[in-house]
């Protein structure tokens, strides 16, 4: 009995001293789950880096937000940009995917990404002589960091402004790497799983 009487005494006294820590998690700060999926068809400006050539491109893509803190969204971004026209001299594909932190401000959406993925570029014209090697296309890992701004007309549908700053390798100039810049103008139409969370 006694022993009975010593665990709820202890019990008690735990029970008792936690309670100070449990009223601070409540008022912490927490992350919500705010399930969205949003996808976006663009059009693409690109300088290649590369003889001073310009591509324009189709981009398209997906966006997936997993999580809300406070103001602040965090997403996974998925797209690939295809050249229609190529210019005269390279053109520049590519597929990338990587996190997105998006800051909402009423309608407007400004955000910053970080993606990462693979990249071909193919050189026009039967190709392009570098030293002693004609180069008809080449493989590259891609990285590119970002900002852009999303802004809502409706409660689904916004307009896109995205640069993107990228860089690619390159076997075919003397410093092997590119830095291609991208802007792009397009749609984005939000798939809305639990609209409470954007009105």
């Amino acid at each position: 009995m006694s022993d009975t009487r010593s665990i709820l005494k202890r019990a008690t006294i735990t029970a008792i001293s936690l309670l100070p820590l449990s009223s601070l998690a409540q008022s912490l700060p927490t992350a919500t789950q705010k399930l969205q999926l949003s996808a976006f068809l663009a059009a693409t400006r690109t300088s290649t880096d590369f003889q001073s050539g310009k591509n324009l491109d189709v981009t398209s893509g997906t966006d997936l937000t997993l999580l809300t803190l406070r103001q602040l969204d965090a997403s996974v971004e998925l797209r690939g940009s295809y050249p229609v026209q190529r210019g005269s001299v390279s053109s520049q594909k590519s597929f990338l995917l990587g996190p997105k932190l998006q800051y909402p401000m009423g309608n407007f959406r400004p955000y910053i990404d970080f993606l990462v993925g693979r990249g071909r570029i193919s050189y026009l014209n039967g190709g392009y002589i570098f030293g002693n090697v004609r180069y008809i296309r080449s493989d590259s890992l891609v990285i590119s960091p970002g900002i852009g701004l999303d802004l809502y007309l409706t409660h689904r549908t916004a307009l896109k402004v995205d640069f993107q700053y990228q860089s690619w390798d390159m076997p075919a100039v003397a410093t092997g790497r590119i830095t291609p810049g991208s802007a792009t103008v397009g749609a984005t139409y939000n798939f809305d799983f639990n609209s409470r969370h954007l009105e």
